[in-house]
């Protein structure tokens, strides 16, 4: 069960305020229900955050674990890989079912093949950029881009404080790409931070302890949406 990814061009191009719950912060234990959870709150993809406790000081999950979800939905699946070789593993999360795969600067200096390989494949091909790394890493790339990635914390962990140096960069990001692309942010977002990212120009916002500590995920996810959808009155 694959999606086509343009099934998504209405509810999820990049001028639409677009909520991406982190599956980093599910319960484990019932990750099945928890999918079905989101899909009852309306939630329109699923976020993987890929780590392999090389590139990032921690460990999650891998393609496996996605494939067996694959099955479970319908959801749009957005696979963010904090890996040291993405060109070593990209495929397999493109066999695993993702319908959009990004990968990180810092660990593909020179990413054109990959990320003509993930589109080659049908898929959104992405590139993310740590807060410390300078826009001008990403910018001769951006045109083989459908989705770019900034993080607002140093990635590894969830439940980091939002940094808000990075606006900045977001905002020369959304500048400088196509109306067409989609501009993402994650790290720290929630209530208080969601609508200066908003401002700042991103448009597709990954969220983890602003929805699962939430009782009511589609509560959380429609509080999160109006605020970054009226940045000017939050």
């Amino acid at each position: 069960m694959r999606p086509n990814p343009s099934r998504l061009d209405d509810s999820f191009g990049s001028q639409i305020a677009t909520i991406a719950p982190s599956i980093l912060k599910v319960d484990f234990a019932d990750l099945a229900e928890e999918v079905r959870r989101l899909e009852a709150a309306d939630a329109k993809l699923l976020h993987w955050d890929v780590m392999d406790g090389n590139f990032v000081p921690n460990l999650s999950y891998g393609a496996m674990v996605i494939s067996s979800l694959r099955k479970r939905t319908e959801l749009f699946f957005d696979a963010h890989l904090m890996i040291a070789d993405p060109a070593k593993y990209v495929d397999e999360y493109l066999a695993a079912g993702c319908d959009s795969v990004t990968i990180h600067i810092e660990a593909a200096p020179e990413p054109a093949e990959i990320l003509k390989r993930i589109r080659d494949a049908g898929a959104h091909a992405g590139l993310a950029i740590n807060p410390h790394t300078p826009f001008s890493r990403i910018e001769p790339w951006l045109d083989l881009c459908d989705l770019v990635l900034v993080m607002s914390v140093q990635p590894g962990f969830g439940g980091q404080k939002f940094m808000p140096e990075v606006l900045d960069k977001v905002t020369t990001i959304r500048e400088r790409i196509a109306p067409s692309v989609r501009l993402s942010i994650d790290g720290g977002i929630g209530s208080t931070t969601i609508a200066a990212a908003a401002a700042a120009g991103a448009r597709l916002f990954v969220a983890g302890s602003a929805i699962f500590d939430a009782g009511d995920y589609a509560v959380a996810m429609r509080q999160l949406e109006q605020r970054a959808s009226s940045p000017s009155e939050s």
